[in-house]
């Protein structure tokens, strides 16, 4: 797995690229959302950072067509990125496979299951932050997985 042999730099400058602005892009448009919010029962979030989620709850105005706008372009930017990560992990795991020694498939995949791991429960967290029904929710709970999306994986 030697990225420097196996991409060139103009791959690594446009995936970086590409990242940086779908990152910029989404943050600007929860930043727009969040200032346009006209709040009416106080600033306080009961999260140990501010939250998209938590903000539309202090809203007063009806925020169902915000949360619709940002569930589907985070779902968009969501499921750009997994996809990406699938194809990713579809090249690496072929490349693997053709490793002619059992310990080189065996190193290499021990490499790659840490990283899979990671991914998994940031998404996983992170899908069902965003998905879950406001039924189940508490802000124990919001916490717990605040914690867990945001802390965690890094």
């Amino acid at each position: 797995l030697h990225y420097g042999t196996i991409m060139g730099s103009r791959a690594c400058v446009k995936m970086a690229a590409a990242a940086w602005a779908s990152g910029f892009l989404h943050g600007l448009l929860n930043t727009a959302n969040t200032f346009s919010i006209p709040l009416c029962q106080g600033n306080v979030v009961d999260q140990f950072f501010c939250e998209i989620p938590q903000i539309l709850k202090l809203s007063c105005s009806d925020s169902y067509l915000r949360e619709v706008g940002l569930i589907v372009v985070g779902a968009c930017v969501f499921f750009g990125c997994f996809i990406f990560i699938v194809l990713s992990y579809v090249q690496i795991f072929t490349a693997v496979l053709r490793i002619p020694s059992e310990q080189g498939r065996h190193k290499a995949f021990s490499m790659c299951i840490p990283h899979l791991t990671v991914v998994s429960l940031f998404a996983s967290t992170i899908i069902f932050a965003y998905l879950k029904p406001p039924s189940i929710s508490s802000p124990v709970l919001d916490l717990v997985v605040a914690v867990l999306y945001s802390v965690v994986p890094p």
